[in-house]
């Protein structure tokens, strides 16, 4: 077969081959250009020693010399290139003891992990698998190289990425991959949460979340992620639902990536609102209640999730903005029940509380919830945010102020009539904001002042908080 190459790997191929050693595109570039998919990265794997790699190349970066790994510059372009290797033994179910490299190709492939992602490819030789990595691309299957137990136990994270190329792919997984999977499953409490959390993200991203379901009855969510086990485990018998509180989740999450906002925001906010839906529900086990019916609710789930969502963020060491923006729409993503189809005043309210950073994201997020309920209240409740959503582009269009920085008074104007700077500033600009989400035609400059310096003369502020 003949494959399309950058040309920079050609050359790099090139070089290396009029030197006298062999060199091919590896992994995962070749799966993905025989797919039809244009690949991330473009990896390199050759006899070359990494000194002889150096000697041959005038511009390299030593970027994992002592595992064979040289960083080949081309018209300042980076492309990894490796010597063929042997693993040792793995002690930490991530890291072999020692690596030894090798002149056989063969050796270097068998080490692999997936047999789609074992296959090499030059424009001499052609494709060269030795596995059976193409026919798993045309059968669909994520199946390991050789023995499953002893990938998975060479590292314990190949467990997630069987997962996650399922989804990535929209494959099967190999019945004996999979039970390989569940049986070392355990072995993941051994990986660290950055690697976890790439590998969940990647899922979540990809255009199957639903495959979140493979985690769950792999036994991969019940080390990485208990909560959603217990939201598996969770029911909801009531009205409102048709499902598990984890099945909800998996249908929330589906429809989440049709939503035209959700398609057409950036990968920042697609991981945030990702993690939002997989989120918004997480404290139902615990605020479960059944009423005499026999129906159960879930009173304070929102308060209560948002603050273990922060938690398991945190566990996965993710950034604070994401955590702040999970938090706002889990704890905000059923306010919407909460306000009257013509209360203004309210959604003014709602979009302080959740600002307006987040405020446009919880409309996919009440429509991806929708969604994944029952049927009988969803053209409602879908008219329902879009009326919501109508009233909320409307105050937009018409800049009314919703937050301090909109406010028409700021701190220093306060202070030159005679407030110190101090807590009772920030008391009255929250008072002085509150009025005017009431009332928008009272955001005006001199009106603020009177009613600021009624505040000084009576020597009282009103109590709001502007969150």
């Amino acid at each position: 077969m003949l494959m399309t190459m950058p040309e920079a790997v050609k050359r790099i191929i090139s070089k290396l081959q009029s030197a006298g050693y062999e060199a091919y595109a590896v992994g995962g570039c070749v799966r993905d250009a025989i797919l039809g998919r244009t690949p991330e990265d473009w990896d390199i794997t050759t006899s070359a020693s990494p000194m002889e790699m150096k000697e041959l190349f005038s511009h390299t970066i030593d970027t994992g010399i002592q595992h064979g790994t040289v960083t080949v510059l081309y018209d300042h372009v980076g492309y990894e290139v490796t010597t063929y290797r042997l693993d040792g033994e793995y002690e930490d179910h991530r890291h072999p003891k020692q690596v030894t490299f090798t002149s056989e190709l063969r050796e270097d492939l068998r080490r692999r992990d997936f047999t789609i992602n074992a296959m090499a490819y030059n424009e001499e030789q052609g494709l060269v698998d030795l596995f059976g990595g193409r026919e798993d691309l045309e059968r669909h299957v994520i199946r390991c190289v050789g023995d499953p137990m002893e990938r998975f136990t060479e590292d314990a994270l190949r467990i997630m990425r069987a997962a996650r190329f399922s989804a990535q792919l929209g494959f099967s997984i190999d019945s004996e991959t999979e039970r390989a999977m569940k049986a070392l499953a355990p072995d993941l409490k051994r990986v660290s949460a950055e690697r976890v959390r790439t590998e969940l993200t990647k899922l979540l991203l990809s255009d199957h979340p639903e495959k979140l379901e493979t985690c769950f009855t792999c036994g991969i969510t019940a080390v990485v992620l208990p909560e959603f086990d217990r939201m598996m485990e969770q029911s909801q018998v009531n009205q409102h639902h048709a499902y598990s509180v984890g099945l909800h989740t998996i249908k929330c999450l589906e429809y989440l990536h049709t939503d035209p906002a959700y398609v057409a925001a950036d990968k920042k906010i697609k991981t945030t609102l990702n993690y939002t839906m997989l989120l918004h529900d997480v404290a139902k086990p615990l605020c479960v209640t059944t009423d005499k019916n026999g129906f159960e609710h879930f009173y304070g789930h929102q308060d209560m999730g948002a603050e273990i969502a922060v938690e398991i963020l945190r566990r996965l060491k993710f950034d604070n903005d994401t955590i702040h923006g999970v938090k706002r729409l889990v704890k905000y993503h059923d306010a919407r029940f909460q306000i009257k189809e013509d209360s203004r005043k309210a959604l003014r309210r709602l979009m302080n509380k959740v600002g307006l950073e987040w405020m446009p994201y919880l409309f996919p997020i009440g429509r991806s919830d929708t969604s994944g309920q029952s049927e009988t209240y969803y053209d409602s409740a879908m008219e329902n945010i879009a009326n919501l959503e109508r009233m909320y582009k409307e105050i937009i269009a018409r800049e009314e102020c919703v937050c301090l920085r909109d406010l028409c008074v700021t701190g220093r104007d306060l202070m030159e009539i005679g407030f110190t700077s101090g807590p009772s500033l920030g008391q009255a600009l929250a008072a002085l904001l509150h009025e005017v989400i009431e009332d928008p035609e009272a955001n005006e400059k001199e009106h603020l002042l009177k009613v600021a310096a009624g505040y000084l003369k009576q020597g009282w502020i009103p109590a709001y908080k502007d969150e």
